[in-house]
C-alpha cells in the first residue's frame, strides 16, 4: 500500500496545536512538506520544530487569522503563486457551545465565514495547482455532528453540516480530475476544545466538568476518549495515494459512538 507523501506539499490550517498539529506531524512523517498556519506565531514556531524532516522537507509557517476572510483570501493567493499545494487540510476551531435558538445572526455569520467561506477561498486558489500537478487531496476536519447533531452545540452543528454539504458538492465536481474531497469526523478527542465543552456543559447543568467527562466517556463503546494522533492518522491516510478512490465521504473517528445513519 502506497502511503508515501514524498514530493507533496500540504497546507494545514489551525495547526499550532490540537488536531491540526497532530495531522501535520503525521503528514510530515510520511514525507510531505508542511506549511502550517494559525494565529499564534510562537505556537507555530514550536509546532514546526516538532515536524519530521528526514527527507529534508523545508517546513514553514504563515501567521493567519480565519476571522479575517480578506486576509485568508490574500494568504491563499500568495501560497498558490509559490507552487502547487497537493494537500489542503481545512481545520478551524469550533464555535462556542450553546442552544441554536440563543445564537445571534452575527455568531452564525461569523462561523459560516470561518468555516465555509475560508474553505471556499482556499479551494478556489489551490485547486488549479492540484489539477496541473495531477494530485489533489482536500480534507476537512469537522465533527460527528454531521451524522447526529450534538447537544448544546447549535452553531457548530449548523456550520459543520454546511461544510459537509460543500465538501460533497466539491467532491463530485473534482472527481474527474482525480482530486478527492473528504471529511474526517472526530468524536470526543482529548484536546483543549473538549475541555471547554466539558466546562460549558457543566455550567449549563450546575455540575462539575469531571461529572460531564465521565458521562461522555461512558457513552463511548470503547470507554475512552480519542487521541489527536488517532484522528490525524485517518486524515493522513486520506491524503495518501492509497486513498485515491475514496471521495465525498464523511468518516467518523469516534470509538464507535455515532449511530448508523
Amino acid at each position: 500500500m502506497n502511503i508515501s507523501l514524498e514530493g507533496k506539499t500540504a497546507l494545514v490550517c489551525g495547526s499550532s496545536q490540537g488536531l491540526g498539529l497532530a495531522t501535520a506531524i503525521e503528514l510530515a512523517a510520511l514525507g510531505a512538506t508542511c506549511i502550517l498556519t494559525a494565529r499564534n506565531e510562537e505556537k507555530l514556531k514550536a509546532a514546526v520544530a516538532q515536524l519530521a524532516d528526514d527527507a529534508g522537507q523545508p517546513h514553514r509557517y504563515i501567521v493567519s487569522d480565519f476571522t479575517d476572510l480578506e486576509a485568508v483570501t490574500d494568504l491563499a493567493a500568495d501560497i498558490a503563486l509559490e507552487g502547487p499545494v497537493h494537500i489542503l487540510i481545512n481545520n478551524t476551531g469550533g464555535p462556542a457551545a450553546g442552544p441554536i435558538l440563543q445564537a445571534s445572526t452575527s455568531t452564525l455569520s461569523d462561523a459560516f465565514s470561518q468555516h465555509v467561506l475560508c474553505n471556499q477561498v482556499l479551494a478556489q486558489a489551490l485547486v488549479p495547482g492540484m489539477i496541473q500537478a495531477g494530485y489533489g487531496r482536500i480534507i476537512n476536519i469537522i465533527s460527528t455532528s454531521v451524522k447526529a447533531p450534538l447537544k448544546n452545540l447549535g452553531v457548530s452543528n449548523t456550520t459543520r453540516w454546511a461544510v459537509a454539504a460543500w465538501a460533497k458538492t466539491l467532491a463530485n465536481e473534482l472527481a474527474q480530475h482525480g482530486i478527492t474531497v473528504n471529511n474526517v469526523l472526530p468524536g470526543s478527542t482529548l484536546t483543549d476544545r473538549l475541555d471547554k465543552l466539558f466546562i460549558a456543559a457543566a455550567a449549563a447543568r450546575n455540575v462539575s466538568p469531571a461529572t460531564v467527562a465521565e458521562e461522555w466517556r461512558n457513552e463511548i463503546p470503547m470507554k475512552r476518549f480519542g487521541e489527536a494522533h488517532e484522528v490525524a492518522a485517518m486524515a493522513a491516510f486520506l491524503a495518501s495515494p492509497a486513498a485515491s478512490y475514496v471521495t465525498g465521504t464523511s468518516i467518523a473517528v469516534d470509538g464507535g459512538k455515532t449511530p448508523v445513519s
